[in-house]
């Protein structure tokens, strides 16, 4: 897997009709939510630059926001990979040289695929190449799909590849098996399909100090909460201000104590000072344990302990991996 990589040119993010994406005339679009940025999105990436590389022109990602379900099945949403400014990290460390992030509400939905390609890739972009991913399908009723897009294609004058599945050891590389693998605790099996350990971003907020009180201080953050990340205890590493540490998490609703709504706690190894306000990401390095109801504070301060030797020895077997995360600028 990656280790932590910065990119080489400034990566600009435009939202839908902005004047600024002017600058992506005449593009090489990869068209994708690319939730996750995992390694069956990076092929359709890898294939956008390729080919604006042999034309002269920007590469970008043309994405949505928010996830198309959230707003077509509002009762049944998502567990999102990566929150919208994560996806855009990830995605500027892959040599794209920007991004146009379209809003994805009721009205862009009724569009007829004809109207997405001869409005959006066409009209306001006049693209000159297309990558895809097999499964692709976009427009009203998602009735365009890989086949139809190379056919506009061809009408209009710009270049469709579509990059077929990918699977790893018999697994489909795909945002769904990741999701499925995190729900069950697996983040090295995520970690594999993603091509990076599975992270999460947030604010660190006060909590009620029990975790000081324990000897084990803790960075809290709210996950979102469709988060579908199995409750547990995880070897972790936090970057803070820059910084990449190594620690142990709890994620879950701490039955020990109150079962309240679920709060990512992080103990940072060897590390002193106040992180309230600080915005970290918390990448998931191997999984230790189920969440666990004690019978006495000495029993779950034993286990900490435990849970803190398993998790060292965790990151130390896993070598120096972390998220591919870059800067975006508007």
């Amino acid at each position: 897997m990656p280790e932590s990589a910065s990119p080489t040119k400034p990566f600009r993010v435009v939202h839908d009709d902005a004047p600024q994406a002017a600058a992506f005339r005449g593009a090489v679009a990869a068209i994708g939510n690319f939730d996750g940025v995992h390694r069956g999105h990076r092929a359709v990436i890898d294939a956008a630059v390729s080919r604006a590389a042999a034309l002269g022109s920007p590469a970008i990602a043309l994405t949505f926001e928010p996830h198309p379900r959230n707003v077509l099945r509002p009762s049944d949403p998502v567990f999102r990979l990566t929150d919208a400014r994560s996806k855009l990290r990830l995605l500027a460390t892959t040599g794209l040289d920007g991004a146009l992030v379209l809003t994805f509400d009721k009205a862009f939905a009724a569009l007829t695929a004809e109207e997405f390609v001869s409005r959006i890739l066409v009209g306001r972009l006049g693209i000159r190449g297309a990558t895809i991913g097999f499964d692709f399908h976009f427009g009203h009723q998602r009735g365009g799909s890989p086949a139809f897009l190379s056919k506009q294609g061809e009408r209009y004058g710009f270049t469709v590849e579509t990059a077929p599945p990918l699977e790893d050891e018999g697994r489909p590389v795909s945002s769904s098996s990741i999701r499925s693998a995190l729900a069950e605790g697996r983040v090295v099996e995520a970690a594999e399909l993603l091509g990076y350990p599975w992270f999460a971003a947030g604010t660190v907020i006060k909590g009620d100090r029990r975790g000081r009180d324990l000897g084990f201080p803790t960075a809290n953050v709210t996950l979102d909460p469709h988060c579908g990340l199995k409750h547990g205890i995880y070897a972790v590493r936090i970057a803070i201000d820059g910084a990449i540490r190594d620690g142990v998490a709890s994620f879950g609703t701490r039955p020990t104590f109150d079962n309240g709504a679920p709060l990512l706690e992080t103990y940072v190894f060897d590390f002193s000072g106040d992180l309230y306000g600080k915005t970290v990401d918390v990448a998931f390095i191997g999984w230790i344990r189920p969440e666990l109801k004690f019978d006495s504070v000495d029993a779950l301060i034993k286990r900490m302990n435990e849970d803190a030797r398993l998790a060292r020895a965790a990151l130390a077997r896993a070598g120096n991996v972390f998220p591919p995360l870059g800067t975006i600028s508007a």
